[in-house]
């Protein structure tokens, strides 16, 4: 297994046949993010983008919990240097918000394995992965107004399209913790398992997507992405033109050949 070129405190990045895994790993502190992790975080998303090697991301923590949020205990602790007004909005578009954005629009399909605390940015992370698995008991928790303040990392816009507006406000607005299950079987992650098969039910997924192909997978994604805000028409033109670029791929190919010769076939993701 080859280790990553970065050396970020409380990130662990890992290479091995196709999947590149991302660990939070700060299990002494619930796995909260910190500013160094989320700029981490987005350059291996920008740079898998743009490594041919790298067919699937797989999103996971260390320790007991896969991510707690942010760690705004630390960077409000006493003694800190207090910001300007108008700090935040300031830094979460280069920083939580991107990262948010990214995993939405790129093409590298991404697996997230959920055990433990779900919180803040760890529940939008979550929800922000192509697929994500959690251990039944895993806590999904959105805990923004039980501290003073309002959502971010996007939890208002993906919340209400993966669970609807009713159970968003139950999440938002009084802070209800769901489940694992509970969230499996409102369709707000793919699927739920046991926590000791968490490990081999991820691994199976990202096995599945580094062996398929990865051109119209890509593809795939994006055209999903624009469906939410595209009219009938545009969304058309858009499947016609990666019906095209798919259709050019050897993956493409393949798939033709091994269906002419009925086998399994043996995408290359090109």
């Amino acid at each position: 297994m080859e280790e990553g070129d970065l050396n970020i405190p409380g990130l662990l990045v890992e290479r091995h046949s196709g999947v590149l895994r991302l660990t939070i790993d700060r299990p002494e502190k619930r796995n909260a993010l910190t500013d160094d992790i989320v700029s981490g975080l987005i350059d291996e998303l920008i740079a898998a983008g743009d490594d041919e090697s790298v067919r699937v991301i797989v999103l996971g923590g260390s320790g007991d919990d896969f991510c707690s949020g942010f760690d705004i205990v630390a960077r409000n602790a006493p003694g800190s240097t207090r910001p300007r007004v108008g700090s935040i909005q300031r830094r979460l578009p280069n920083q939580a918000n991107r990262l948010i954005s990214l995993m939405l629009r790129t093409q590298t399909p991404i697996v997230c394995e959920v055990h433990g605390w779900a919180a803040g940015i760890g529940l939008s992370l979550a929800l922000a992965a192509d697929f994500t698995i959690a251990a039944a008991d895993a806590k999904f928790w959105a805990p923004f107004l039980g501290r003073g303040f309002t959502p971010d990392s996007a939890s208002t816009w993906l919340l209400p399209r993966r669970i609807g507006e009713v159970r968003s406000r139950d999440m938002l607005l009084l802070g209800r913790v769901v489940s694992g299950s509970e969230a499996a079987d409102w369709s707000m992650i793919h699927s739920s398992v046991q926590s000791e098969e968490l490990g081999l039910k991820g691994a199976e997924l990202a096995a599945t997507l580094a062996t398929a192909p990865t051109v119209a997978i890509g593809l795939t994604k994006s055209l999903l992405d624009a469906s939410s805000v595209a009219t009938l028409d545009s969304q058309l033109q858009a499947e016609a033109f990666s019906l095209e670029l798919s259709s050019r791929s050897e993956d493409f190919k393949e798939g033709l050949a091994a269906f002419r010769e009925k086998r399994d076939p043996d995408y290359k993701g090109r």
